[in-house]
């Protein structure tokens, strides 16, 4: 039994029939829903089951939510269960006191830079007590030898008094010059101004002293003109 046609209803008969869409179609009858074209298999478009050119092949639309009371009360609790999990987990980091900070090549020369003066400090602090440290220091109820000798009693002879002086005690010393810099030593052969605070500027000629390099391009020291120190550019000194 012969099939009937997708669009007029009557007989579709095999010399003419068209299978496609899952119904049979007399090759006339398929044709675009809105324009009537006749269309073949290479080029139409089905759409519920109906063929279509390309020109009027019906476009996706998004779908529209009514503001009904119902989506209404779902998302203003949507919005809440966010609130609170913010909440908690504001809670739970707070008091960590940490903060992810990029890893950039600058931030890297700052901490190195940061480092360095830290170590630099830590060395002169180390250094200044080192030296105050071999000072006695007067205790207020101990007697302290050296300041007991012009007490001695009158009696003594002079031979005395003098090998009494000359006898080897603890005696204050005076303050002793700093070490001799274990950096090297620079001379700027161009003039440079600092750009942040953790740099040093200086001018042609100046000398360049306690100087260490941090980095590829990169230097810490003291301009002994001004006797400001902090970080350098290597290219901008050479070596003496």
């Amino acid at each position: 039994m012969n099939p009937s046609c997708g669009r007029c209803g009557t007989i579709v008969y095999p010399t003419e029939k068209v299978n496609c869409l899952d119904k049979y179609w007399h090759k006339g009858c398929f044709s675009c829903e809105i324009c009537k074209m006749t269309l073949n298999m290479k080029n139409y478009k089905g759409f519920e089951k109906r063929p279509y050119c390309n020109a009027h092949y019906p476009k996706t639309n998004f779908t529209c939510v009514a503001d009904t009371p119902e989506n209404l009360r779902l998302k203003q609790q949507s919005k809440m269960q966010s609130q609170v999990q913010y909440k908690e987990e504001f809670e739970k980091n707070k008091g960590k006191g940490f903060s992810a900070v990029a890893d950039t090549p600058e931030m890297q020369r700052i901490k190195k830079t940061q480092d360095h003066i830290s170590n630099i400090k830590y060395h002169e602090e180390f250094e200044k007590n080192r030296m105050g440290g071999e000072i006695p220091s007067p205790q207020p109820n101990s007697p302290n030898p050296v300041f007991q000798q012009p007490h001695q009693p009158p009696a003594a002879s002079k031979n005395y008094s003098y090998e009494s002086a000359a006898a080897p005690g603890p005696v204050r010393q005076v303050a002793a010059a700093p070490p001799p810099s274990s950096g090297k030593r620079y001379q700027a052969v161009y003039d440079y101004a600092a750009a942040d605070e953790d740099e040093v500027g200086f001018q042609e000629g100046d000398v360049i002293v306690d100087a260490q390099v941090i980095d590829e391009g990169w230097m810490y020291g003291r301009v002994e003109r001004t006797g400001q120190q902090g970080m350098l550019p290597a290219n901008y000194v050479e070596a003496i």
